[in-house]
């Protein structure tokens, strides 16, 4: 059967930009704060789920809705589950926006919103991918089940509820990384590294240290209050801090009153997986203040953790043949003299170590400042499906074919819900080439990307499902 999948993508285009934009109006981020028992996740989540699923429940789909933090669309029969597994939730929005983050705009053909790219976008081509199957009538022999998460960015919680009303798709993809395909992904977990209350020396005392929003986002701001116990050259600090910054590629403001001097600094956040990509304000003014300062937490992140994503300093460095390099980011920064102060780092690790042995070596290189370290949440293990996999094969054929490049096997950082399923993997969004700009101010995605996308999964969802 000969199909001109773009075309068929085409002629529903405008509906589906419409609705993505629908999607993309709604903070969807985890909000537990403002959890009712009908939103566990908080009214955003909630929200975002029953929009999708009224979409397609329009389209004539059969739908199933989980306690409002999870649901399906369902598509064909058969006695084989394929899953395509998205999530509707997003990371907060962040500071550093040149646009409302929930207002998106249309500019030199990209869309800018939150969640956009991370995984509305993706989520929203997916679907359109099954919406032509359906309205063109296709045979499938299995039962093809579109898989909406709201909880990704966090515990999971809503693909767990799933998965323990719900029957476990046989195989699948999440359309919630990069083409041409992501069939091994790290283990992922994060650790609370705590170092003891202690007392004030010298002529400064940290009084408080404050970085980060969430444990999977390098953090964009970092601010820290300092108390002069003598009198402070205000023009030789200031000369001194903006220097910093400045060779540094930084922005920040430091402020004296009186006694208390205050510094703000700005760099730049970044998805987790990767820290090289961000500036991590937080470590930058740790290691500022680590040379004015006598403190021993800012002291660590100076010494173990700053411009160290490979955890050289932690004494946790691997590199697997397969998954490649370890990787470090530390993402929340809590300090508030007099207490105990946490960091809470996360770390990419490939399958050449384990959660047990980053706890050993770490409390080990981290002894002299009697630091304790604990797992932080649970830890996801790292996850892989043989090249020669047949839909490993199936799908990086069909991009090939829509592409006109060469695909191969690779592993990332990232985590996605294609690490549920055995046979399990992540296939696209994002095409070779373009910035990842997930988890960062100003995310987008271009039209023309959600476009082409929608066509490749709708041949791939027929091919696999057939």
């Amino acid at each position: 059967m000969n199909i001109d999948w773009k075309a068929e993508v085409e002629q529903r285009k405008d509906q589906m930009l419409e609705r993505l934009m629908e999607l993309l109006k709604i903070d969807s981020s985890r909000d537990v704060e403002h959890a009712e028992k009908d939103a566990p996740l908080g009214p955003g989540p909630k929200a975002a789920l029953l929009k999708m699923l009224e979409f397609a429940e329009a389209d004539g789909f059969t739908t199933k809705n989980v306690e409002n933090v999870a649901g399906h669309v369902e598509y064909g029969d058969g006695k084989e589950i394929l899953g395509i597994l998205g999530h509707l939730d997003e990371v907060p929005a962040g500071e550093g926006w040149d646009t409302d983050p929930f207002a998106p705009v249309v500019k030199d053909g990209r869309i800018y919103a939150r969640g956009v790219s991370d995984d509305k976008g993706p989520v929203l081509a997916a679907y359109l991918g099954l919406q032509i199957i359906k309205d063109l009538k296709l045979p499938v022999s299995k039962k093809v089940r579109l898989i909406l998460g709201t909880d990704e960015e966090s515990d999971w919680y809503g693909m767990d509820r799933y998965l323990a009303t719900e029957q476990t798709p046989d195989f699948g993809f999440s359309p919630d990384a990069e083409f041409p395909i992501i069939n091994g992904e790290k283990g992922i977990a994060s650790f609370e590294v705590e170092v003891p209350a202690q007392s004030a020396t010298g002529d400064f005392e940290l009084q408080s240290f404050k970085g980060g929003i969430k444990d999977n986002m390098i953090p964009r701001e970092a601010k820290a209050v300092v108390l002069a116990k003598a009198d402070v050259d205000e023009a030789a600090w200031q000369a001194e801090y903006q220097e910093y910054l400045s060779e540094n590629g930084l922005t920040g403001a430091m402020n004296v009153a009186g006694q208390q001097i205050t510094f703000d600094l700005v760099g730049k956040s970044a998805h987790a997986l990767e820290p090289k990509a961000g500036l991590n304000a937080a470590t930058f003014l740790a290691d500022f203040l680590n040379r004015k300062v006598a403190n021993d937490y800012l002291k660590l992140i100076a010494e173990k953790m700053h411009l160290d994503s490979r955890g050289h300093q932690l004494k946790i460095n691997t590199v697997d043949p397969q998954m490649g390099d370890l990787t470090v980011s530390p993402d929340l920064f809590d300090y508030q003299a007099g207490q105990a102060g946490t960091v809470i780092i996360n770390i990419r690790y490939p399958q050449s170590i384990s959660t047990d042995e980053i706890i050993k070596n770490a409390t080990a290189a981290l002894a002299d400042f009697e630091a304790k370290v604990a797992l932080h949440g649970h830890a996801q293990e790292p996850h892989y499906v043989p090249a020669d996999d047949p839909l490993v094969k199936t799908l990086l054929q069909i991009y090939t074919e829509h592409t006109g490049e060469a695909g191969q096997e690779m592993v990332i950082g990232g985590g996605t819900y294609g690490r549920i399923l055995e046979r399990g993997v992540a296939f696209g969004a994002q095409f070779p080439g373009r910035e990842n700009v997930m988890h960062q101010a100003n995310e987008y995605m271009a039209i023309e990307d959600i476009v082409n996308a929608a066509a490749i999964y709708a041949h791939a969802i027929y091919e696999l499902a057939k």
